[in-house]
């Protein structure tokens, strides 16, 4: 169902099915009536300490009920909710902070192995922060003063004082990852939210889903794809607070989730661990990817589970996804490609002066949906060159249109570099060592040359009781790549670092 915010779908579920189970988190479940009228609560509070349309909050805090409440409380008020990675340094948790001037922090005092103390007092140097409020349950504890208190100031307010908040008014930031220079802060509207959560939803087509939620809480992924798609169709939503394979198949075994959807490093992490040839995955309905292509190896994993695999092409500054894969795409497609454009938006893949690229040629995706980036904060220069005079909004990423209407991506426009003057994109090159039976996940990165200016350095992480050498990899490379793409050193590794979506972290 497609509604106008986001949080429309709270108060629709709430009466529509008011005792159908709406979140899980560590044994406890809430109701979408429990979830509505702590969302009312927490709305009032706001208005009671002073909030007004158009404030900034922030919100410290892995994947939790807390969250959801939080973010549509914001939402509902007409404020700007900015989401904090707990995970997040304090050089990079200042960043967001300084750029977006919130004007009250919401954090939980303690995560998986690490306080906030020191965090939220460092944050409070930034002179916009007036109240800095614990989000979790218990006692006021350093800066951080009780929930229970904050909910005070919300019970002389009833929810006829909300204001009235229009489908394009701005209400989430969100800030890339910074995988290719310091992060922005992309502004998106109620309706970009809801529409992006409406369209995963719509093309899923699962009937009340049951998924696992523990994507970063500050990220368009967990906010839209999995917590919004679910939250759309009256599903329910099990949250995690961290990435560990065993424990993700133990709650699809035990909560029996219908749908897995994550991005391709984390799915073939889960595909790789002894517990995936044992726990009862019965449940499973879908097997999601997006983002990137999962390798084939992982495609025809998951497709003997008897599940749909579905993949999507979309970012942080599209809300909604650009492309998606269609039931009846064979395994070659799903591996290759991520579907075909969205029906609902204008999708095109352009050259420099945003003419259509013929097909087979290598362009630039280029997405035009009343549901995007409203501008990006503080940041007019790269709003201009992201967003074109007639609507278009610039990808970065790079792909081709198949004879089929897919789109084939090469790689990103900020990842790609010159090799003796040639364009290299590394995710082609990463695809083609996925593809090696002993790799199980490949990154490849540019590092200077004096002879090519820039070369391609890889490093693997192969299949469990697998080796390979240096030597086959080059030669692996050498039979199915040009010369000038096969990467000039390879490292095999135990592990890659990940960031806190899950992608590797080339930096």
């Amino acid at each position: 169902m497609l509604f106008d915010r986001f949080f429309d779908a709270i108060d629709y579920w709430s009466t529509a099915t008011p005792s159908a189970e709406a979140t899980w988190f560590q044994g406890e479940t809430l109701t979408y009536r429990d979830i509505r009228d702590r969302v009312d609560a927490f709305a009032c509070a706001l208005i009671g300490t002073g909030i007004q349309k158009g404030d900034v909050l922030a919100v410290l805090t892995t994947p939790r009920p807390e969250f959801l409440i939080a973010l549509t409380a914001i939402h509902k008020i007409g404020a700007l909710y900015l989401g904090i990675n707990p995970t997040y340094t304090q050089r990079e948790q200042l960043h967001v902070v300084s750029d977006a001037r919130p004007v009250a922090i919401f954090s939980i005092a303690h995560g998986p192995g690490r306080s906030y103390h020191e965090d939220i007092e460092l944050l409070t140097s930034v002179d916009s922060v007036r109240n800095t409020w614990r989000l979790d349950a218990g006692a006021s504890d350093g800066c951080l003063r009780s929930f229970d208190e904050f909910l005070q100031h919300g019970t002389s307010h009833t929810p006829a004082e909300f204001p009235v908040i229009d489908r394009m008014d701005p209400c989430t930031i969100v800030y890339t990852s910074g995988s290719s220079g310091s992060p922005k802060g992309a502004v998106l509207p109620h309706f970009g939210i809801s529409y992006g959560s409406y369209c995963d939803a719509r093309e899923m087509n699962i009937t009340q889903p049951r998924v696992l939620c523990n994507l970063p809480a500050n990220h368009v992924g967990c906010i839209v794809d999995v917590q919004g798609s679910t939250i759309v169709s009256g599903g329910m939503v099990a949250y995690d607070e961290k990435f560990d394979p065993s424990e993700m198949l133990r709650l699809i075994e035990e909560l029996k989730l219908t749908n897995l959807q994550h991005v391709p490093t984390v799915l073939q992490l889960i595909a790789l661990h002894p517990d995936f040839k044992t726990r009862d995955l019965t449940s499973l309905q879908l097997v999601a990817w997006g983002g990137a292509a999962l390798p084939r190896e992982f495609v025809e994993i998951y497709s003997r589970r008897n599940v749909r695999l579905f993949t999507i092409y979309g970012l942080t500054e599209t809300c909604g996804n650009a492309t998606f894969s269609s039931p009846d795409d064979t395994v070659d497609l799903l591996a290759s490609t991520v579907g075909r454009p969205n029906p609902d938006a204008d999708v095109i893949v352009a050259d420099d002066e945003g003419r259509e690229v013929a097909l087979g040629e290598e362009g630039e995706v280029w997405y035009r949906h009343e549901g995007k980036l409203l501008y990006y904060l503080n940041n007019p220069t790269a709003t201009e060159q992201t967003l074109t005079r007639d609507g278009y909004l610039k990808t970065g990423d790079i792909a081709v249109r198949l004879p089929s209407g897919h789109l084939k991506l090469v790689g990103r426009r900020s990842e790609m570099f010159k090799s003796g003057g040639l364009n290299v994109y590394p995710r082609e090159i990463e695809i083609v060592l996925e593809s090696h039976p002993s790799i199980a996940i490949a990154a490849v990165v540019s590092i200077p040359d004096d002879t090519y200016s820039e070369v391609g350095a890889a490093f693997v992480v192969c299949e469990p009781t697998t080796t390979v050498t240096v030597e086959e990899l080059r030669a692996w490379c050498k039979e199915r790549l040009a010369g000038y793409k096969v990467p000039k050193s390879f490292h095999v590794r135990d592990e890659v670092p990940l960031l806190p979506i899950g992608k590797v972290d080339k930096q």
